[in-house]
């Protein structure tokens, strides 16, 4: 298994494929995997870099470290340590906040960015909730994430892929409830104007989670920004529509450098 050692931490990686990069990061408490089935259609002409970000999946679980600022230092090691050229940056969830953040603050690394069903500034707009769900993952961690978890999902979604990611995040560290904490002071908005990469928001239609209009807000406010909303899935359609994903990812990567990135 392929990890590195970076900013006092260990991250698992993989890397495969040739041409424009592109870097894949999952949500809160998954890890790399939830992006299997991008793989084997992205690697055909892409060298595609899934990672656990600390406290996920294969890699430490340090009590340090689990902010946004710190994952986007790991990030901006990794991007170093691969030599990976300017890849596009596609977020699942917090992952979007992640790449977006990655983005506003070294713009030079980046080709661009494509948050998936990203929180944005909703969480901030729930104070109390937030503040409910921390105080239940510390209360009944178990009871709270196999309740939590099925509203991720659009209506219809197999059972075994909703208690599959139940799992992956009982699998994961404890201390990633940091980011939770942090999600209700988190606002992007007054930063957008000034993003210096091209973002393409995707978002579920039938997303609950975090309401479509959040990416549609967030694209008004940044340049040459858009918005594509994928028909028929919640806040994970790379898992529960992936044909329908790639084809959307697609069409965002050509949207965004249209001579490097519109195989088909």
């Amino acid at each position: 298994m392929p990890n590195l050692d970076v900013n006092d931490t260990t991250l698992h990686y993989e890397d495969e494929g040739t041409g424009p990069a592109l870097l894949f990061l999952h949500g809160w408490g998954t890890s790399g995997r939830t992006w299997g089935a991008q793989l084997p259609d992205f690697t055909r002409d892409h060298r595609v870099i899934t990672v656990d970000w600390r406290g996920c999946g294969r890699s430490a679980r340090p009590i340090r470290g689990n902010t946004t600022a710190g994952v986007v230092s790991d990030l901006v090691a990794l991007i170093g340590a691969l030599r990976l050229d300017r890849p596009v940056v596609i977020g699942s969830s917090i992952g979007g906040t992640f790449a977006t953040e990655l983005g506003l603050l070294r713009p030079e690394l980046i080709a661009g960015v494509v948050p998936v069903g990203a929180p944005g500034y909703w969480p901030s707009t729930r104070t109390h909730a937030q503040a409910e769900l921390v105080a239940a993952l510390r209360r009944d961690r178990a009871g709270t994430v196999s309740g939590w978890v099925p509203g991720w999902y659009a209506p219809g979604t197999a059972p075994a892929l909703i208690d599959w990611t139940v799992r992956e995040i009982l699998d994961s560290g404890v201390y990633i409830d940091e980011h939770q904490v942090a999600a209700d002071g988190y606002d992007p908005r007054p930063m957008l104007p000034g993003l210096q990469v091209p973002i393409h928001y995707l978002h579920g239609e039938l997303d609950t989670a975090i309401p479509v209009e959040v990416a549609r807000t967030c694209a008004a406010l940044t340049p040459g920004a858009a918005v594509s909303v994928i028909a028929g899935v919640g806040h994970m359609p790379h898992q529960e529509l992936p044909d329908r994903f790639n084809a959307a990812l697609r069409a965002g990567l050509a949207r965004m450098d249209p001579g490097a990135r519109a195989t088909a």
